[in-house]
């Protein structure tokens, strides 16, 4: 054993490959690796004695700090170290874009390709674009990091140079924020302190949509369609699934003889199954009838399929023309049909089912409604 914690004994000791060791307690010891007559370097070294191995972490020179604190500080990060991998953390090292890309993985094995796609593309543009804060180790990460970069997200405006929303900010912080709790729940780290308090989503910010056409009014807008947009505008309203998983059906999601829509995995994470009523069921044989199956159900006159670009405009064309109210979108069809849904009496468990949500969005958004519901159903119990 050497006398490491002394400025002047570390100067006395022989440049060598093999480390002078210090025990901090059993099994754990700092180490310091003289390199030559001034500099070192500071290692951690940590014996199991379950399985019998012994395993390192560099702790770096501390050059930056005076000689006579180095000890210290090494002292300390090692102590950490150890905490850490006695808790049950991994004892390699794991950086924030580390548990972006395990984050990914993950993403592409439990939910889909375009879910992951997503999420790398998030992290590409907002988090791994601080190479300083991508290459940082998990266990060092402070409050002060993550309220730094928190910062630096809700000033960044959007690729478009418009100043950034507020929904767009708790999304896109959302996707960070998951990753870390992965990397927590997967022993990456052993700790949330330092985004528990710094990652929480800005509140009020995605209120319930409140604009709602009734049935008369989706007739008006599809009537002042044209006529391949009217066909898309009429799916969203018999069947509430979101615009871009209408968009992507194709023929072979259609079954003729069940009479049912099989829908892939889309926002939700997963893929279901929704029988059809007649009438809509036979809108779709006809839209199906003579396509192949890889064709999109819902096509435009060029026979692709419809996209946000593609059918931006014309909605919006076709709501002034139809006289609806400004701010009718897409979404507001979706809004509606889900709306009709919940004021039928349908279950929220059975409305998330065939809209593809979930149940607490549903009655996050729709509460209302079926409270409603309740007040009615309890009025027949008076005496």
């Amino acid at each position: 054993m050497q006398h490491i914690h002394q400025v002047a004994q570390r100067a006395r000791l022989a440049p060598r490959r093999e480390p002078y060791w210090a025990p901090l307690s059993k099994g754990r010891h700092v180490g310091y690796r003289k390199m030559s007559e001034n500099t070192g370097t500071w290692i951690a070294r940590f014996y199991d004695d379950g399985t019998r191995k012994k395993t390192y972490k560099a702790l770096g020179d501390f050059s930056l700090l005076p000689d006579h604190q180095r000890y210290d500080l090494a002292t300390r990060a090692a102590t950490q170290w150890f905490e850490h991998i006695s808790r049950g953390g991994l004892a390699t090292v794991t950086t924030v874009k580390d548990a972006c890309d395990h984050y990914v993985t993950h993403q592409r094995r439990m939910r889909s390709e375009k879910a992951a796609h997503d999420a790398e593309q998030r992290f590409k543009n907002y988090v791994l674009n601080d190479p300083k804060l991508a290459a940082m180790d998990l266990a060092k990460l402070t409050p002060s990091h993550i309220a730094a970069w928190r910062k630096a997200l809700q000033d960044k405006p959007k690729k478009n140079g418009k100043p950034r929303s507020d929904s767009s900010f708790n999304r896109d912080m959302t996707c960070f924020r998951a990753a870390l709790n992965l990397a927590l729940e997967d022993g990456f780290v052993t700790s949330n302190f330092a985004w528990r308090s710094k990652l929480k989503p800005l509140k009020g910010v995605d209120r319930r949509r409140e604009l709602y056409l009734n049935i008369n009014q989706r007739r008006t807008l599809i009537a002042h369609a044209q006529a391949d947009l009217a066909l898309f505008l009429r799916g969203m309203s018999v069947v509430p699934l979101r615009p871009g998983a209408l968009a992507q059906l194709q023929v072979a999601r259609y079954d003729p003889r069940l009479q049912t829509l099989s829908i892939g995995n889309d926002k939700a994470g997963r893929g279901r199954r929704i029988a059809l009523p007649k009438t809509t069921a036979k809108f779709f044989e006809k839209l199906c009838k003579g396509q192949p199956e890889t064709a999109p159900i819902f096509r435009r006159a060029d026979g692709k399929a419809w996209n946000k670009d593609a059918w931006k405009h014309p909605v919006s064309d076709a709501v002034i023309a139809a006289g609806l109210p400004v701010g009718t979108t897409m979404y507001t069809l979706r809004h509606s049909t889900i709306t009709d849904l919940v004021q039928t009496g349908l279950d929220t468990l059975t409305v998330a089912q065939i809209a593809g949500t979930s149940v607490r969005m549903i009655e996050l958004y729709y509460g209302h409604l079926t409270r409603e519901h309740a007040k009615t159903a309890l009025a027949t119990l008076a005496l």
